[in-house]
C-alpha cells in the first residue's frame, strides 16, 4: 500500500472539522447557521492557490440536490400529507391505548415499531413520518417530546441494520463484494449477502437501544419544555386556575335499565354537578348533543367533564362503571383535537339578549359552555365555595359578555370567521383535517412504498413522487407543503456535504486511516476487527456513510486477507459501523429530531456517546457469533 504524504490540504480539512465540532459542542450560533457558515468558508478557502481540491466550486451547492437532502424535504411532505387525512392521529391513539400514558411502557412501542419500520424503508423516513404521531403522544400523555423523539431516532438508525436494504452503505455493501471479488482468485472470493443475512445483528442493536433507554432514560434524556401552540388548552389546568377545583374529562358506562335511562342530559347535569360533554350509542357518537332536548338512553358511553368525587358519585348512585381513562372519546376530546376557548360577544351581534338555549349554541355552533364573564361577575356550572352553579344556558346574552366553553378546534376556527363572535382564544391548532382525502394519501404512500422496495429507481424520486401525487389530488396544497419542510435540517445537511466531499476528496480520510492502520498492524483478529469498526464510526461523524463506506470496504478486506481473517466479515463490519452515529447531530436522522425535540448538542452527546460504545460492543459480538 502506498504511503500517503500529509498536504497543507489535509491540514486545513482536519481544522475545519476542528472548527466544527467546536462550533456544534458550543453552540456560539444555531447549529444550522454554524454548518452555512462552514460551507461559506470551504467555498472561499477553495479559491486559495494549492486548496483547490477542498471543494469544486461550480458544483459547492450540489448538497441541496443531493439524494438525502430532496429525500428528507419530500418525506417530510409525505408525512404532512398522512397527517393532514388524520391517520397519524388514529396511530397515536391506537399507541396510548395499548401503551398506556407512562414513558416506560410507550417509549418501547414508538421505538420498536419505527426500528422495523426502517429495516425496509430508509431510517430518516421512517422517522420522519412517526414524527407527528411522536407529537400527539407527546401532547396528550404528558411526556415531554425530548423524552420520546431520541429513543424513536435512534431506534430508526438502529433498525437500518436489520436488512440490508435498510441503509446506503448495506444497500452498495455486495457490489463493493463484487468489486473487491474481480481482483482477487477464485478460492479468495467473497460472497455476497442475502436479504436477511444481517437481521440478527439488527435486532439486537435494535433491542438494545430500547433497553438503553428504559433502563437509563430517565438519566441521560433531556426533559425540554416545548411551547407548542397544537397543544391547546387542558380543561384541567383552566378549571383549577379559574375556580381552583379539580377538574377533568371522564368516560363513564351507563348499562341497559340504568337509573339514568330517559332522563334529560339538562337534568342529570344539574343533580349531579357535571357537563356532559358527548354520548355514544349503537356505534354512534354525539358530539356536543344539546342537554336540554336529548334524553339519556342507556346502554350508552357519556364523556363527561366535573370533579372526580361527582363522577364517581354519579357511576355508584346509577350503577354504573367510571373508565380509568377516555377510551371511546380519546380521540375526540385529545387536546390536539379540542379543548377550552373563550368568545366575546360583539356589540352588534345578533345572539345580543338571547339566551344559548334559544340560539341552540352547543348544536349550532359546537361550543359546551362552562362559564361567562359578565364585568367583574363570573357564571359558572361549576359548584365552588364562592357562589353556586348557574343556569347559564337560560341568562340572555349581552355585550361584552365572554362565553368561556370546550369546543373542537376546527369548530373555533370556523367561529372566528363569524361576526356574532370575536375569538379571545388565539394560540389553538388551526389546521383543516381532511379525512375525505385518506384514501388518496395512502394510495401515493402506498405507490412510494412500492417503488422502493421493489424498484430500483433512486429513493428521493420515490418519495417525492407520492409528494407530488398528494399535492396533485388535494391532500395537501403546496403552500402547506412547504410549510411541512423542516428548511433548518435541509440546510444543515446540505450545507456540511461539501465538507465531507473535502475530507475525501483532498485525501484526508485516506490519509487518517492509514495511519490507524498501521498502529494496527500486528494485532490479533478480533483487535484488526474492532479498529475498522470504531475508524467507521468516526468517519460517519464527519463525512457521509456511503462515502465511509466506499473509502473503508476495499481497506478492511486488505488488512482482513493479510490477517488470515473472513474479508466479507470485515467488509460487513464497515457497513454496519457507518449506523454508528450518535454522537453528532450529522447523520439525517439526528438533524431531523433536534429541533422538534429542542435538542441541543452536548444531549447528543450524553446520550450518543454511551449509545455508541453499546453499539460497538453488540455489534461485534453479534458479528463474530453469526458468521
Amino acid at each position: 500500500m502506498e504511503t500517503l504524504a500529509f498536504t497543507t490540504e489535509m491540514a486545513v480539512v482536519i481544522g475545519l472539522l476542528g472548527f466544527t465540532v467546536f462550533l456544534f459542542v458550543s453552540e456560539i450560533v444555531r447549529i444550522d447557521l454554524a454548518a452555512v457558515l462552514v460551507l461559506v468558508i470551504v467555498g472561499i478557502l477553495s479559491y486559495i492557490p494549492g486548496l483547490e481540491n477542498l471543494a469544486d466550486v461550480p458544483h459547492l451547492f450540489d448538497g441541496f440536490a443531493s439524494n438525502a437532502v430532496i429525500s428528507i424535504i419530500a418525506v417530510m411532505i409525505v408525512g404532512a400529507g398522512l397527517d393532514k387525512t388524520g391517520i397519524m392521529n388514529k396511530v397515536a391513539a391506537a399507541i396510548l391505548k395499548h401503551g398506556g400514558k407512562t414513558e416506560a411502557r410507550i417509549l418501547p412501542i414508538i421505538s420498536g415499531t419505527v426500528g422495523f419500520i426502517s429495516s425496509f424503508l430508509q431510517n430518516v423516513g421512517a422517522a420522519a413520518l412517526f414524527l407527528p404521531v411522536v407529537s400527539r403522544i407527546s401532547t396528550r400523555s404528558g411526556i415531554a417530546m425530548s423524552r420520546l423523539l431520541m429513543p424513536m431516532g435512534f431506534c430508526a438508525i438502529l433498525g437500518g441494520t436489520m436488512t440490508m436494504v435498510g441503509s446506503s452503505p448495506l444497500i452498495l455493501l455486495n457490489d463493493l463484494i463484487l468489486t473487491a471479488n474481480a481482483s482477487l482468485p477464485a478460492d479468495m472470493q467473497m460472497d455476497t449477502f442475502g436479504l436477511f443475512s444481517v437481521t440478527p445483528i439488527g435486532i439486537a442493536l435494535v433491542a438494545t437501544g430500547i433497553l438503553y433507554f428504559v433502563l437509563f432514560g430517565r438519566f441521560v434524556l433531556p426533559n425540554v419544555a416545548r411551547d407548542d401552540v397544537s397543544t391547546g388548552i387542558s380543561i384541567k389546568e383552566y378549571v383549577r386556575k379559574l375556580y381552583g377545583v379539580e377538574t377533568d374529562l371522564f368516560e363513564i358506562d351507563l348499562p341497559a335499565g340504568c337509573s339514568l335511562d330517559g332522563e334529560m342530559m339538562v337534568e342529570a347535569m344539574r343533580r349531579h354537578h357535571i357537563h356532559i360533554l358527548g354520548s355514544y350509542y349503537q356505534g354512534q357518537r354525539f358530539l356536543a348533543p344539546p342537554p336540554v332536548t336529548t334524553e339519556i338512553t342507556t346502554p350508552c358511553r357519556l364523556a363527561i367533564l366535573g370533579e372526580r368525587r361527582e363522577a364517581e358519585n354519579l357511576a355508584k348512585t346509577h350503577g354504573a362503571r367510571l373508565l380509568d381513562d377516555l377510551d371511546i372519546f380519546s380521540e375526540e376530546y385529545a387536546a390536539t383535537n379540542a379543548g377550552i376557548a373563550e368568545v366575546v360577544i360583539p356589540p352588534g351581534s345578533s345572539l345580543i339578549g338571547k339566551t344559548a338555549i334559544e340560539v341552540e349554541i352547543r348544536k349550532i355552533y359546537g361550543l359546551s359552555m362552562l362559564a361567562i364573564y359578565r364585568g367583574e361577575e363570573t357564571l359558572s356550572l361549576v359548584e365552588t365555595e364562592d357562589h353556586k352553579p348557574t343556569r347559564i344556558g337560560y341568562e340572555p346574552l349581552q355585550a361584552g359578555d365572554t362565553l368561556v366553553g370546550f369546543i373542537h378546534w376546527n369548530r373555533l376556527a370556523k367561529l372566528s370567521k363569524d361576526r356574532d363572535f370575536v375569538v379571545v382564544t388565539s394560540d389553538f391548532p388551526r389546521e383543516e383535517l381532511r379525512p375525505q382525502k385518506v384514501m388518496w394519501a395512502l394510495f401515493f404512500f402506498a405507490v412510494s412504498l412500492s417503488m422502493i422496495l421493489f424498484t430500483d429507481v433512486r429513493l428521493s424520486l420515490c418519495l417525492l413522487t407520492g409528494a407530488v401525487g398528494m399535492m396533485l389530488s388535494k391532500v395537501l396544497s403546496i403552500d402547506e407543503a412547504y410549510r411541512s419542510v423542516g428548511w433548518n435540517t435541509v440546510f444543515l445537511l446540505a450545507s456540511l456535504i461539501p465538507l465531507g466531499q473535502a475530507v475525501q476528496n483532498t485525501g484526508t480520510a485516506a490519509w487518517i486511516a492509514q495511519q490507524i492502520l498501521v498502529l494496527l498492524d500486528g494485532w490479533p483478529i478480533w483487535a484488526l476487527q474492532a479498529g475498522i469498526a470504531i475508524l467507521a464510526t468516526v468517519f460517519s461523524l464527519v463525512m457521509s456513510n456511503v462515502g465511509a463506506t466506499v473509502l473503508l470496504v476495499p481497506l478492511a478486506v486488505s488488512i482482513a486477507l493479510a490477517a488470515g481473517a473472513n474479508p466479507a466479515v470485515f467488509a460487513l463490519t464497515v457497513a454496519i459501523s457507518t449506523s454508528n452515529s450518535f454522537i453528532i447531530p450529522t447523520h439525517q436522522v439526528n438533524a431531523l429530531i433536534m429541533g422538534p425535540g429542542g435538542y441541543k448538542v452536548i444531549d447528543f452527546v450524553r446520550s450518543g456517546g454511551i449509545m455508541t460504545v453499546l453499539f460497538l460492543i453488540v455489534s461485534m459480538v453479534m458479528l463474530n457469533l453469526v458468521f
